[in-house]
């Protein structure tokens, strides 16, 4: 599943409802001080919350990348060799107006003839491979258990999962309908559907029901106007309906639509060769991811990707549901055989009957030195304790291989909140945090906004080690994964976690107790 959540629900019904030792010497501050810093208090500009993530800490006292101040004074003048990055993820709106610059482009295969050019087994893969065909709507892993009966692996831990987030989501539905069903009453007493604040306050009336919509919607419409509400309770609706329809439906079949045996790794002649999928809409997640990494720079439109010499490789393998291990398995090894060096994969779930073959996929990446990056998870977990699905690590073994890494999200807010309230973490299972809330980038149709989670903190990490593999391409993945960590800004001040956001520092919640830094990483690349 995509690693990412709207938050059209939980924040509609909150309103409703009330490793290097030399690190330390190239940071931007002295670590001893770097904790000292003012906290900014001021509200970000709407320029500078649209590019948080490549601001400084030091400068701005917003918990960025630094990747300004990289472009600014070790990078001007520079030219830099490009560096393809891999999308495995739901689809890129290859057509953007701000990715098309930088789709990267097969030289091997000829377009629209029909044929295996470079005999890759994938034909006419012009800008990359659709795992998924046609389907777009898919089961949750646990649904999947759950369908196949008792005798299934994990049956009875899937069938707990399942019936507790059924539980939960009837209750959502509830609360979203009785939100719905206050909104109609509101619109036909005011007999506008567009109402106001200063409309509702007006009202009088003796329905009770009337006055607990007039209380209600008084405490929405002080937080946002009415259109404003109304997209976040449409998403929110929308993300409900397909949770129950599909996702959590035993009943539901996404893949027949596909016309391949996903439990046969061996089964590899299927999918297309459209990278956007049948819906471009629908390529939401992926467009944002590539934006992240890619967006031109400077050229005025949208936001600015972190890296500027990369090219964007498509691998459509991610539903609106669970991955199939199959697909990421084999939607990696793609992208290391069609010269990808760095892939980003904003995606994840809690059960994986097939984790080998995504294991040895990586293993595979590792040996073809390719640097694979991975979202931490969305549930605010800690994942030393809950395994989630991509990884290189379970139940406490050892690494299987030293090209991985795994991201937690930050906030945009420098202090205690710093930590995103989604964000998994884990002293062992996450390597390091970065930005991942409120992040601005592509959307498909030539479209931006801000999304957030920790798909969206993975690759502004895929952005970093791109800009390092362009400008010292002789490092090795593993030197680079390893300077990503080391070369990370070291925070001691208190932080809260978890979902009773209780107390905790970073070096108690990442591997590297750190968040990335982009200067400091390029410095620490330039002297190895």
């Amino acid at each position: 599943m995509r690693t990412f959540k709207p938050f059209y629900v939980s924040a509609a019904l909150a309103i409703v409802l009330a490793s290097c030792g030399g690190a330390s010497k190239i940071v931007s501050t002295p670590v001893e001080n770097i904790d000292a810093i003012q906290t900014k208090t001021t509200k970000l500009t709407e320029n500078d919350l649209k590019r948080w993530s490549h601001l400084d800490l030091v400068k701005d006292s917003v918990p960025g990348m630094s990747v300004d101040k990289a472009y600014a004074e070790l990078l001007k003048g520079k030219k830099g060799k490009k560096v393809i990055v891999g999308i495995v993820d739901s689809g890129v709106d290859i057509n953007h107006e701000d990715l098309k610059a930088v789709i990267w482009t097969n030289p091997k295969e000829i377009a629209g003839n029909g044929i295996d050019d470079d005999k890759n087994g994938y034909v006419d893969d012009i800008h990359g491979w659709n795992f998924l065909g046609n389907a777009v709507n898919e089961q949750l892993e646990m649904t999947r258990i759950v369908k196949q009966g008792p005798s299934a692996p994990d049956y009875a831990k899937a069938k707990a999962a399942l019936d507790e987030e059924l539980e939960g989501l009837g209750q959502q539905k509830a609360q979203i309908d009785m939100i719905l069903n206050a909104e109609k009453a509101l619109e036909e007493h005011l007999k506008n559907p567009n109402f106001t604040l200063a409309e509702v306050k007006a009202m009088t009336t003796t329905d009770e029901k009337l006055l607990q919509y007039k209380a209600m919607f008084s405490n929405i419409l002080a937080r946002q106007d009415k259109a404003a509400f109304d997209e976040r309770l449409k998403g929110g609706v929308k993300q409900v309906n397909d949770q129950l329809n599909y996702n959590y439906n035993v009943d539901f079949d996404g893949r027949s639509i596909v016309g391949d045996n996903p439990n046969d790794i061996k089964d590899t002649n299927y999918g297309n060769n459209n990278v956007v999928g049948p819906d471009a809409e629908e390529a939401l997640h992926g467009t944002h991811v590539a934006g992240i990494v890619a967006q031109v720079r400077d050229n005025g439109l949208g936001g600015d990707g972190v890296a500027n010499m990369v090219e964007i490789m498509a691998v459509r393998a991610v539903p609106n549901g669970d991955e199939y291990d199959k697909d990421i398995a084999l939607g990696i090894r793609y992208a290391v055989d069609n010269g990808a060096k760095v892939i980003n994969g904003s995606f994840g779930k809690y059960f994986s009957p097939h984790k080998e073959w995504v294991q040895d996929a990586l293993k595979y990446a590792a040996k073809k030195d390719v640097l694979v990056i991975f979202a931490a998870g969305n549930d605010s977990k800690n994942l030393d304790v809950h395994n989630k699905y991509p990884s290189d690590s379970y139940d406490g073994a050892p690494e299987i291989s030293d090209n991985v890494l795994i991201i937690g999200a930050l906030n945009a807010t420098y202090g205690p909140n710093m930590v995103a309230p989604f964000s998994n973490y884990g002293k062992n299972n996450v390597d390091i945090f970065a930005p991942g809330m409120q992040i601005y980038a592509t959307t498909p149709n030539n479209h931006y906004r801000y999304l957030q989670g920790t798909s969206m903190a993975s690759p502004n990490v895929a952005g970093v080690a791109a800009l390092i593999r362009s400008y010292y391409p002789k490092l090795s993945a593993a030197q680079v994964k390893q300077i990503i960590m080391a070369s990370g800004t070291p925070l001691k001040n208190a932080i809260l976690v978890d979902e009773d956001q209780h107390d905790a520092n970073f070096a108690e919640i990442s591997k590297s107790g750190r968040i990335v830094n982009a200067y400091n990483a390029l410095l620490m690349a330039s002297k190895m």
